[in-house]
């Protein structure tokens, strides 16, 4: 089986569709396409107690970190246009495949 085609990449602005962060903006920080889901700075927050570790300088508590979102509750804002919009996918003029904005049909990908 092929695994689902993410059409965002790491450090594209989305923002968030759906959720309890809906509306929230940011920088996608990490893609895992084989779950289908995106790391996003600054939402999705939650909380992990950790053990203290001395050898690798972890201290312990109550750390608060960015966790993983689907990959569908994000929509890609366009760099050209700067409205949240779908993705499409084309060949350009030199044969490379590159993500376009659905509603201006600027290139997203330079």
């Amino acid at each position: 089986m092929i695994g689902p085609v993410v059409t965002i990449k790491k450090n594209d602005n989305v923002v968030v569709i759906a959720g309890r962060d809906r509306g929230k903006r940011g920088r996608v920080l990490r893609v895992v396409p084989a779950k289908n889901r995106v790391i996003v700075e600054g939402v999705n927050f939650i909380k992990r107690h950790t053990k203290p570790v001395p050898q690798r300088n972890i201290k312990g508590g109550i750390v608060e970190r960015e966790a993983p979102l689907d990959a569908s509750n994000v929509q890609l804002i366009c760099p050209e246009c700067g409205k949240q919009t779908r993705i499409g996918r084309r060949r350009a003029d030199d044969k490379k495949r590159v993500r376009y904005c659905v509603k201006c049909e600027g290139v997203v990908d330079k």
